[in-house]
C-alpha cells in the first residue's frame, strides 16, 4: 500500500478506538458495563445490531460468494423480517419485563439451573468458535498486504478490539458501532462506484449487469423446493427464519444489543428497522461482487486470487506446472474478452439469436476456466501442505490491484472496522454469559458490583485469547460466510427450540427439555455429518426435534411439578 493508504487506515482506526475509550471513561456499574445502562435510542440499537452481524467476513467473503455463485445468497435473509416481527411480539416484552442481563436467565426462571447452564454453554461454544472466524477474516488482509505471519495478524486483529471492550464494555461497543457503520456504508458505496469506473469506457453499469446476468450471476430468486439446495426462497424463508429468530432472540451477542434500548419500544423499533435494512444492505454488498465479476470479464483475472499461496507454489517443484496452467488460463481469458464485448453489443441491439450463441460459447469457456482453477487448487494444496481457497481473497485482490491511492486504505479500514464491530459485541456477550450465568450464579451470588465489573473485564480477556486461538484454524474452512452460518446452524435450532418450549409449552418441565435438547443436538450433528440436507434446514430440524423429544419425555417421564413462569 502507498503511504497515503496507511495514513487513511491509521487515522480511521485510531479515531474509532479513541472514541470508544472516550465514551468509556465514566465509572462503571454492572448494568452500564454489560447493557450500557439500557439508555440507548432505537437508531443506536439498529446500527449496533447491524454492526454486530456485519463482520469482516461479510465484506470479504460475500463479494467473493457473489463472484463465484451469483446473487442467490441474498435469499438466506428472506426470513429475517418475519423473525423480527416474532421477536418484537414475544421475546422483547418478556426480556424487558424480567430486567435480565442475559437471555439465559429467563430459562432458570422457567425451567431450572441445569437447562440455563446447558443453553448458556451451547451459546458460549458456538459464539466463541464463530468469533474466531470473524478475527481470521481481517487477518487475511494484514497477512496479504504486509506478508506477516498469520499468527501475528490474528493477535493484532483480535487484540486491538480488547482495548475499548475491556475498558468501556457495552456502552463503548454500541457507540463505536455508530462510527463504524457510517464509515462502512460510505466505503462500500465508493467501492461499488469505483468498480463501475474501472470498466471499459464503452461499457456502462447496466451493460455490466447484463453481462453478469447472461453468465448466470444475477440469479436472485429460486422458487425450486429442494432440501439439498442451500439457497432458495424456501430455505431462506423457513430455514432462514428459524436461524434468524434464534440468532437475534437467543444469541447474547444480539440480545445484549437490543436490551441496551432505553425502553421496550426503542428495542422493538431498533429490531424492526434492522429487519427492513439488512436485506437491501446485503443485496448491495452482493452487487459489488457481481460488478467485480463483470469487470473481470473485460480484464484478465488472476488464475488464483490468494497471492500468498501463489507466491509459495512458485518456489516449489510445482512452479512450472502452475506456470503452464496460468498460460492456458490467460489464453482462454483473452478469447473471452472479445466474446464478452460482442455479447454487450448484442444485448444493446437486442439480437437474441446472437445472445444465445455467445452465452453458450461463454458458458463453455467458463467451464474450461473452472477446470483449470481446480487443477491450480490441487497444485497449490500440494505446495502449501494444506487446503487453500480464494473465495475470501477475490474482493481484497481487486481492491489492492485496481483502486487508487487512498481508496485502498479506506476499503481496508472498512473491512477492519466491520471485524471490530462484530468481535467487540461477541467479546461483550461472551463476558456477560460467563459472569452472569456462571460466575455470579454459581460462585459469587451476592458480591459487590465492582467485583462483577472486574470479572467481566477478565472474562473479556480470556475469551479474546480463546477466539484468537480458534482463528489459527479458520483457513481450512473455505468460504468464511458459509462457514460461520453452518456453525450457527449446528446450534441455533436447538437453542431456539429450548426457548420456544419455555414460551409456548407450559406443561413441559426442565428435565424433559434438558434431555430433549441433548438428543436433538446429537441428531443435528449426525444430520450434518451425513449431509442429509442443506445446512439452513438444520435450524428447523433442531428446533422441531427439541420440542418433539421434550414432549415425548414429559409424556412418558413426567416431572412432578413444573416451575412457575414469572413473566
Amino acid at each position: 500500500m502507498n503511504y497515503l493508504d496507511w495514513i487513511v487506515l491509521a487515522l480511521t482506526l485510531i479515531f474509532v478506538v479513541a472514541y470508544g475509550i472516550y465514551r468509556s471513561r465514566e465509572k462503571h456499574t454492572m448494568d452500564s458495563f454489560l447493557l450500557a445502562g439500557q439508555s440507548l435510542p432505537w437508531y443506536h440499537v439498529t446500527l449496533s445490531l447491524m454492526a454486530t452481524q456485519a463482520s469482516a467476513i461479510t465484506f470479504l467473503s460475500v463479494p467473493g460468494q457473489a463472484y463465484t455463485d451469483g446473487m442467490r445468497f441474498v435469499q438466506f435473509y428472506f426470513g429475517l423480517p418475519l423473525a423480527m416481527v416474532v421477536l418484537c411480539i414475544t421475546f422483547v416484552p418478556k426480556f424487558h419485563k424480567l430486567k435480565i442481563f442475559t437471555a439465559y436467565e429467563f430459562l432458570e426462571t422457567r425451567f431450572d439451573l441445569r437447562t440455563r447452564t446447558l443453553t448458556s454453554f451451547l451459546f458460549l461454544l458456538q459464539r466463541g468458535l464463530s468469533t474466531g472466524l470473524s478475527i481470521y477474516a481481517p487477518s487475511l488482509i494484514l497477512s496479504t498486504i504486509l506478508g506477516w505471519d498469520i499468527t501475528l495478524t490474528n493477535i493484532i486483529s483480535g487484540g486491538i478490539v480488547m482495548i475499548y471492550t475491556i475498558t468501556g464494555g457495552s456502552g463503548a461497543v454500541s457507540h463505536t458501532h455508530m462510527q463504524q457503520m457510517t464509515i462502512i456504508t460510505i466505503g462500500m458505496v465508493v467501492a461499488g462506484y469505483m468498480v463501475v469506473h474501472q470498466l471499459p469506457e464503452s461499457v456502462s453499469f447496466t451493460d455490466a449487469l447484463h453481462v453478469a446476468g447472461k453468465m448466470g450471476r444475477t440469479n436472485v430468486i429460486d422458487f425450486t423446493f429442494d432440501l439439498n439446495n442451500r439457497y432458495n426462497v424456501w430455505s431462506g424463508l423457513i430455514g432462514g427464519f428459524f436461524l434468524q429468530l434464534s440468532y437475534f432472540g437467543t444469541d447474547q451477542s444480539q440480545v445484549g444489543r437490543f436490551l441496551t434500548g432505553s425502553s421496550e419500544g426503542q428495542s422493538k423499533l431498533g429490531l424492526a428497522m434492522n429487519g427492513l435494512l439488512k436485506i437491501p444492505m446485503q443485496f448491495l454488498i452482493l452487487l459489488v461482487g457481481i460488478l467485480v465479476f463483470a469487470f473481470y470479464q473485460f480484464t484478465t483475472p488472476p488464475l488464483f486470487f490468494n497471492q500468498t499461496a501463489v507466491d509459495k507454489v512458485r518456489t516449489t517443484e510445482y512452479a512450472s506446472q502452475y506456470q503452464e496452467l496460468e498460460t492456458r488460463h490467460n489464453q482462454i481469458q483473452e478469447s473471452k474478452h472479445q466474446q464478452v464485448m460482442s455479447l454487450t453489443e448484442a444485448v444493446k441491439n437486442d439480437d437474441q439469436p446472437l445472445i444465445n450463441q455467445l452465452r453458450s460459447t461463454l458458458t463453455a469457456s467458463e467451464e474450461k476456466v473452472t477446470e483449470i482453477r481446480k487443477e491450480a487448487g490441487t497444485l497449490l494444496t500440494k505446495a502449501n501442505g494444506s487446503d487453500v481457497n480464494d473465495v475470501n481473497y477475490i474482493f481484497l485482490r481487486f481492491v489492492i490491484d485496481y483502486l487508487p491511492v487512498g481508496m485502498v486504505g479506506l476499503l481496508i479500514a472498512v473491512i477492519l472496522l466491520a471485524s471490530m464491530g462484530s468481535v467487540a459485541s461477541a467479546y461483550n456477550s461472551l463476558a456477560s454469559c460467563s459472569v452472569v450465568d456462571i460466575y455470579k450464579r454459581m460462585y459469587r451470588k451476592d458480591d459487590d458490583t465492582g467485583n462483577y465489573v472486574a470479572a467481566s473485564r477478565w472474562a473479556t480477556f480470556f475469551w479474546g485469547i480463546f477466539c484468537i486461538a480458534v482463528a489459527q484454524y479458520a483457513s481450512r474452512l473455505g468460504s468464511m460466510i458459509e462457514a460461520v452460518n453452518i456453525l450457527g446452524s449446528l446450534f441455533y435450532g436447538v437453542i431456539l427450540g429450548i426457548f420456544l418450549v419455555a414460551f409456548y409449552f407450559k406443561k413441559i418441565g426442565g428435565r424433559a427439555v434438558f434431555w430433549g435438547s441433548i438428543i436433538g443436538e446429537i441428531f443435528v450433528i449426525i444430520s450434518y455429518n451425513l449431509e442429509l440436507t442443506a445446512f439452513l434446514w438444520l435450524n428447523l430440524i433442531g428446533c422441531v426435534l427439541v420440542i418433539f423429544f421434550a414432549w415425548i419425555i414429559e409424556t412418558i417421564w413426567p416431572q412432578p411439578k413444573v416451575n412457575p413462569v414469572h413473566v
